[in-house]
């Protein structure tokens, strides 16, 4: 049966992808239809489903910082908007229990109130899955709404202690000294090497992590992202994540194929959930309305709030332990369940072109915004430089030292990694802390004296690409230097009309052949 279950949902895949919206809608679909055939769930996928889940919770820690979590608009705006959202849910239900609809005649004020909870949280999963797709996990509004995320699976531990009358353990405690086992573990990372070692140890870390915080009582999970990000800070943490990002993708198939899968659909639930769908709309607005309060500019707000517009498999959870307590029925479990599905069929072909929906609706929300800007969210003046370099990796610092010490040129450096920033800004250097794979970072360089060049030395290439294609479309007098590690992304950038594009392991090769020629000629005529 497994074999059955893999098949559709690759054949799903395939056909959504060719329509051009994400595979994940069809991996819903597939597991929808199957159960309409009486298929069910296995121990097997639900096993690769949980694990899924739980891997991609870790890597999101290898890209998360601890400051992401201290901000207003995270902790303040998750507990403002998930008040808000339960009780205007609650008032629908109860509106609705009124008017005798099926289903929602069942609710009283205290059920209504648990099931606004249920539908107030939002999923992880599909966020995060429809950030990194767009290779934006690094971007403001990103890592905005990872951060409520992770604020609101705090506030699913605590209702689970309390609904569940089992609270953490005494032990738990103890995890206030979990960051002095940052700088043992970072050292173990960097001497796992490359191989299979070092996804071996991805795989240890996301179960140690999920099983110290289930032993102690709190949610697995929480543990998985934790112990990401105590790894965040090494050099390697990037490395890593890439290495698990394919097992990762894997591993979620079967966790939205297990929605679909997990329960009989009755024309009561399917009903109700229909109704409800439309409340991700406000509760969209809602995550709008918070982010431009703490006077997030409109665009990653938007593209924010675009993430967070759906409901979580979390309500699932909430939705079994109110069914286990005799608060709510067992066909609001099917119909929270059947919700959470659609909200993701509706979602996954908003979020693949969230620019198209900005630039539609930009005029509307533009009233919303408020006057003052964050730090990070003030302009970036490239007036009397003549070339950036975004990316100050390896690549793109070698790039930086030569042209200031051969050509002695004014640069600014764009790299999106904090740490990496200070780095390079203890060592002197003129490098700003931006992602420019963020639509909103255009909207913050300024370039009314645009730089005669552009380097662009970063290690993802649909961010590479993303870069280039936005510069040509605002000046095609700047010249784009590129490097890839693939014939074909090279040809691609020159087919977009980049100036010259560097294979940089062919760059390696040509450099370390002829340094080391110089060296033997210059040994031999000595």
């Amino acid at each position: 049966m497994d074999a059955i279950l893999i098949t559709a949902a690759f054949l799903a895949g395939m056909v959504v992808r060719k329509i051009g919206l994400p595979p994940m809608v069809g991996f819903l679909i597939a597991g929808f239809v199957l159960r309409g055939f009486g298929l069910e769930s296995s121990d097997e996928i639900q096993t690769f489903a949980d694990f899924g889940v739980t891997l991609l919770l870790f890597t999101i820690g290898l890209k998360l910082k601890v400051s992401a979590l201290t901000r207003p608009e995270v902790w303040a705006g998750t507990t403002i908007h998930m008040l808000a959202t339960t009780a205007v849910v609650a008032l629908v239900a109860l509106a609705l229990s009124a008017a005798g609809v099926p289903l929602f005649d069942q609710l009283n004020l205290t059920t209504a109130l648990v099931l606004g909870f249920a539908l107030s949280f939002s999923s992880t999963v599909f966020a995060a899955k429809a950030f990194e797709e767009r290779a934006e996990l690094a971007t403001r509004h990103a890592t905005a709404a990872i951060g409520i995320l992770i604020m609101q699976d705090v506030i699913a531990v605590v209702f689970l202690s309390a609904s569940k009358g089992v609270p953490p353990s005494p032990w738990a405690l103890a995890l206030l000294l979990l960051p002095l086992a940052r700088k043992p573990l970072t050292a173990l990372l960097e001497r796992v090497g490359h191989g299979e070692l070092l996804l071996l140890f991805g795989f240890v870390m996301t179960f140690a992590g999920y099983g110290l915080f289930e032993f102690l009582k709190l949610k697995g999970d929480l543990g998985a992202i934790a112990f990401g990000m105590l790894l965040a800070s090494s050099p390697k943490a990037g490395e890593l994540a890439k290495t698990l990002f394919h097992f990762k993708d894997l591993f979620l198939v079967a966790f939205f194929l297990s929605i679909g899968l997990s329960h009989d659909i009755g024309m009561e639930s399917v009903v109700a959930a229909l109704i409800l769908l439309p409340l991700a709309v406000p509760k969209a607005l809602g995550y709008f309305l918070v982010l431009s309060g703490f006077r997030l500019r409109m665009r990653p707000a938007f593209l924010a709030s675009l993430g967070l517009a759906n409901f979580s498999e979390f309500g699932l959870i909430v939705g079994s332990v109110a069914v286990t307590m005799g608060w709510l029925s067992g066909e609001w479990l099917v119909a929270i369940a059947l919700l959470v599905g659609f909200s993701f069929v509706v979602a996954s072909p908003l979020n693949a072109l969230p620019n198209q929906l900005y630039g539609l609706l930009a005029r509307p929300l533009r009233r919303f915004e408020r006057r003052g800007m964050l730090p990070e969210d003030m302009p970036i003046r490239t007036r009397e430089v003549d070339a950036l370099i975004f990316g100050m990796g390896r690549v793109g610092t070698g790039t930086y030292d030569w042209l200031t010490e051969h050509r002695q040129l004014p640069l600014l450096g764009i790299d999106s990694c904090p740490s990496t920033v200070e780095k390079h800004q203890a060592a002197g250097r003129n490098v700003a802390l931006a992602d420019a794979t963020d639509p909103g970072f255009w909207e913050r360089l300024d370039l009314e004296e645009p730089p005669k060049m552009v380097f662009i030395a970063t290690r993802n290439f649909r961010a590479t690409r993303r870069i280039a294609r936005r510069i040509l479309e605002l000046s095609q007098a700047i010249r784009i230097t590129a490097v890839v590690e693939y014939p074909d992304e090279a040809e691609e950038l020159r087919e977009l009309g980049v100036a010259t594009v560097r294979d940089v392991y062919r760059e390696a090769g040509l450099a370390f052949a002829a340094e080391s020629w110089n060296a033997l000629e210059a040994e031999t005529a000595g």
